[in-house]
């Protein structure tokens, strides 16, 4: 079977992943101007495509545009420029210091592509968390088969497009369809795996990856805590809160997933995150499900696991402070807020990943820390309070992929920011620097010179000499 550029994965999967192998190796010479010719032509066709890009999103769950701007396209273009920029810097070898018994010895630390790499994205944003690793890895100098969610058919069709324009299916290549696909590929020997997704299939991929002994960047998810001191503003916290929340209708991996709030600050947060609701989604009290800038629930699937859980809770005894109305048809469920919830509930036990926001009280951070650390490590922690004591002493007695103080989710877009999980949360790093080390191999190279042999006195037969010179290694280096 011959390769063509119009060949797809899903039909040949083992041809394309070997069509790879020529130009992963051709690519490890290649020049930092090379790979940012390639990161300067996806920067243009997103240029040229915007309004296609924003289309098929809204087609797919009915997202805002000017929200698909902010979360879908602007990370992409930031990420993009920050490479670009800095690029150079990151693939020039680096310089380490000689230690005093390797005296005569120069040595450097080459960052290397680490070959042919598989990308795995979800469906939440589709668009950002396909192409944004597929930067990292084409700044890295390695080719890539991605594999889009089957979730949102029209963005990952828009992606499949984008690519087949511009790379041959031998540099890049998209592979659709469902979960077999997904299957067939993590047969294949990949030098690497970038998955974004839950961490019950992050733990089938990195079973797959250990296969083939495959380097993996597992981005998962998790249950986000929120704690709200008794010294947080309560009108700052809610703004922040609610459009962290509710961006794209809940359905973020980094979303405030629940809160945690000194029992002093409870009513007082509670009517702030009311006002702010009505505030940002419906301003003229014709009702939130009338909002151009509320996003929907990706499929009927999601819609009725995320009902079913609010019907479950309040069964409960879980009480709702705001919304709790739905609309099947149109898959819309009005943002819900829930006290008096218990961790028997679903909504306690399982990441959310939709807009509903679970409140717990607590009397002092010692007890909220507690509970956080009870929990699996999640992949943000948010914290809101004045103290400096009091946050680092959060920060410190706690674990978690990242943190924000007094704010929650914008640290995605910090371009020097290493984003990730830790454990149950997600493994490796993204972003920037951190993504292009991701698909990078630091191979570690000693020149030594010629004539000059720094274990002459170290080899067999081992002497009085030999044996007093390992002694002094051992108590002086």
């Amino acid at each position: 079977m011959l390769l063509s550029p119009s060949t797809p994965v899903n039909s040949a999967p083992e041809l394309v992943f070997h069509s790879q192998l020529p130009t992963s190796l051709s690519w490890r010479t290649s020049t930092a101007d090379e790979r940012i010719g390639r990161l300067k032509k996806i920067r243009n066709w997103i240029k040229e495509h915007q309004q296609d890009i924003r289309d098929a999103i809204k087609n797919d769950f009915g997202k805002p545009e000017p929200e698909t701007d902010l979360s879908e396209i602007y990370p992409v273009t930031a990420e993009i420029n920050h490479s670009i920029k800095l690029l150079k810097k990151w693939m020039r070898p680096i310089s380490v210091s000689t230690p005093l018994p390797m005296l005569g010895t120069s040595a450097k630390i080459y960052l290397e592509p680490k070959g042919r790499s598989l990308i795995i994205s979800p469906w939440n944003y589709p668009f950002n968390l396909t192409i944004g690793p597929l930067i990292s890895a084409l700044s890295a100098g390695c080719t890539a088969i991605i594999k889009p969610s089957e979730l949102t058919p029209h963005t990952s069709e828009l992606i499949s497009k984008m690519i087949s324009e511009l790379f041959p299916p031998t540099e890049v290549s998209v592979a659709l369809g469902e979960v077999t696909v997904s299957q067939a590929l993590l047969q294949l020997p990949f030098d690497h795996i970038f998955f974004t997704g839950s961490p019950a299939v992050g733990k089938i991929v990195m079973k797959a990856a250990a296969e083939h002994l495959s380097s993996v960047t597992l981005e998962l998810g998790g249950k986000s805590p929120v704690i709200v001191n008794q010294d947080a503003d309560c009108k700052d916290a809610a703004e922040k809160l609610i459009w962290g929340k509710f961006v794209n209708c809940g359905q973020t991996c980094i979303a405030p997933d629940y809160l945690l709030v000194h029992n002093s600050q409870l009513d007082n947060l509670i009517s702030e995150l009311k006002v702010a609701l009505q505030k940002m989604y419906d301003p003229d009290f014709k009702g939130i499900e009338t909002s151009p800038d509320m996003a929907r629930i990706v499929n009927d699937k999601h819609f009725d696991r995320l009902r079913n859980s609010i019907e479950e809770a309040v069964t409960k005894g879980a009480k709702i402070a705001f919304g709790g109305k739905f609309d099947h048809q149109t898959r819309y469920i009005e943002p819900t807020i829930l006290t008096h919830v218990s961790d028997e509930m679903q909504v306690m036990q399982e990441e959310i990943f939709g807009p509903i926001l679970p409140i717990v009280p607590f009397s002092n951070l010692d007890e909220a820390i507690a509970y956080v650390n009870s929990k699996p490590k999640p992949l943000a922690l948010y914290y809101f309070g004045g103290s400096t004591e009091q946050s680092s002493k959060a920060l410190q007695e706690t674990s978690s992929g990242n943190a924000v103080i007094n704010d929650c989710v914008i640290h995605y877009i910090h371009t020097e920011l290493p984003f990730g999980g830790v454990n149950n949360s997600g493994i490796g790093k993204a972003h920037g620097y951190h993504g292009f080390m991701a698909f990078s191999n630091e191979k570690g190279v000693l020149k030594q010179r010629v004539g000059l042999n720094n274990v002459t006195l170290l080899r067999p037969p081992y002497g009085i000499r030999a044996k007093q010179i390992i002694a002094s290694l051992i108590k002086w280096f």
